[in-house]
């Protein structure tokens, strides 16, 4: 059984990811910050699995909680077939560069980036050892052409770095069976992260071109594919699951 290693994948866009890997056979270590209540809720739904699930606190942003959720996955499960690095911190404040405070700043670029450097030390040896691996990071739409994000500075800068690092990851280690690929939501707000693409076609969102909002499930979809056995020739990617959307201009 393949085994999946998923950060802050108990709600959010991460919750969906997480149930479509058990349900498509995947055991999973599932990291989370401080919400045991949603810990709790999806012990009860999958307590059938408790065999193949796992839980673990840690914060991304701190390297030894990273370290410690790395090890206590591969000591019960004994490989590490998928890192889904599906947390990262996010400013929603509107507020200009010059107006972050350094703690906010280093938040977003430890969270969103240096956050995917320790996770690929920890996690890259034991893939190349099973000489298969499947990375996945998260992104924004407009990511892989590098724009400017107004009001979003910081994650911008943060999620682009990790665009080139991903490219960088997937050629370094594609001999060893690898591949890394990045996941760019679009405008999923609110209770549409955790709902399915059956309850977004009941509500139609005028401000998406296919007229629904994307949901955790298109992004749990994406990720699933990527992740497949014969998805190998999809290396380097940045996949954009966003209805046809334009986060970016929306705040011009």
């Amino acid at each position: 059984m393949r085994h999946a290693f998923i950060t802050a994948g108990t709600k959010g866009l991460g919750v969906q990811v997480t149930e479509a890997l058990l349900a498509n056979g995947y055991s999973v270590t599932v990291t989370f910050r401080k919400d045991k209540e949603a810990v709790e809720k999806l012990q009860r739904r999958w307590k059938h699995y408790e065999q193949h699930l796992q839980f673990v606190q840690a914060d991304v942003t701190k390297k030894e909680d990273i370290d410690r959720a790395v090890d206590t996955a591969f000591k019960r499960f004994n490989r590490i077939d998928l890192l889904i690095n599906n947390a990262g911190p996010y400013v929603f404040e509107r507020k200009k560069l010059v107006d972050y405070e350094f703690d906010e700043w280093n938040n977003m670029i430890e969270g969103n980036l240096t956050a995917a450097y320790h996770l690929l030390k920890k996690v890259v040896p034991i893939m190349r050892k099973q000489q298969f691996g499947r990375i996945i990071t998260y992104g924004f739409q407009g990511a892989n052409s590098a724009p400017g994000w107004i009001y979003r500075s910081a994650y911008a800068a943060a999620k682009v770095g990790l665009v080139s690092l991903m490219k960088t990851v997937s050629i370094e280690e594609a001999e060893y069976g690898i591949t890394a690929n990045m996941v760019c939501p679009g405008n999923i707000l609110g209770e549409m992260k955790e709902a399915t693409i059956e309850e977004a076609r009941l509500h139609r969102d005028s401000e998406t071109p296919i007229g629904r909002s994307g949901t955790g499930e298109d992004i749990a979809r994406a990720i699933l594919f990527l992740c497949e056995e014969n998805a190998d020739m999809v290396t380097g990617t940045v996949l954009e699951v966003t209805g046809g959307v334009d986060v970016i201009h929306r705040y011009r």
